[in-house]
């Protein structure tokens, strides 16, 4: 005789949390697909398929990941990005664009993109992307509200806040990516940080275009930091970045 494992009470029962995914595809036949796809692999699922709806999904969704189509009615999906990171720095977001030109990728990082996929793609590919987006995110958790603000030369360093402020020109709001290249830097404060390590520890892996995107956020960075000779970032080239303060 088989005995069946005991059903626990519902009070005891575990629930595991299932991933929000925030969906905005305007093709109604891909958008079904992928959805049901995606549900049948253990995510929650929102579908927008315009983006003018988008701002108030994502503030009644609060999902823990978006994928935006580039080319959707009302605003395309490099709007919808920059409208969300007006006030989100920290929830990854996947673009999925028909286009193969390179500006447009660019552009998609520059405007708090965390990684695209080109059409047509497969629900394999999309479901890898998206758990590595995933996984990075817990690696690297939006900064709390008790980290310290640490002092770069004449410049007051808040990662909570994410500010960078001078004492003479004011306070630079700067982005989460922002945020997490200074803090690996200060990390490596006087020593040499290798460009390779960077990219895996912000973006997950060296592909060219975050290669390209950090060059961007460096020039940035540079730029924040030029009211004092003593705080710069020094580029290495072929190895990586040497930070110095003082």
């Amino acid at each position: 005789m088989i005995r069946k494992a005991p059903v626990l009470p519902l009070p005891y029962q575990v629930k595991t949390m299932q991933p929000r995914i925030l969906y905005v595809e305007d093709e109604v036949f891909l958008a079904k697909i992928v959805k049901e796809g995606l549900e049948g692999k253990g995510y929650e699922v929102r579908l927008v398929t315009e983006g003018g709806s988008v701002p108030q999904a994502f503030a009644e969704w609060q999902p823990d990941i978006c994928v935006f189509d580039v080319m959707l009615p009302q605003k395309d999906g490099f709007e919808l990005a920059e409208i969300i990171r007006q006030n989100d720095q920290s929830t990854p977001i996947l673009f999925v664009t028909a286009k193969n030109e390179t500006e447009d990728v660019v552009r998609g990082f520059k405007v708090g993109g965390n990684d695209y996929i080109r059409k047509p793609f497969s629900l394999e590919e999309l479901v890898v992307r998206l758990e590595n987006l995933l996984q990075l995110t817990q690696q690297n958790p939006r900064p709390t509200a008790h980290a310290e603000a640490i002092q770069l030369g004449a410049y007051t360093f808040s990662s909570s806040k994410l500010e960078l402020t001078h004492a003479e020109q004011g306070t630079v709001q700067l982005s989460y990516r922002e945020v997490q290249i200074l803090n690996l830097l200060c990390a490596h404060t006087n020593q040499v940080l290798e460009r390779k390590q960077l990219l895996l520890d912000v973006w997950g892996d060296d592909s060219f275009f975050n290669s390209r995107n950090l060059d961007v956020y460096i020039r940035k960075l540079r730029s924040y930091l030029d009211q004092d000779d003593s705080v710069n970032i020094l580029t290495l080239k072929g190895v990586g970045y040497r930070f110095s303060v003082g």
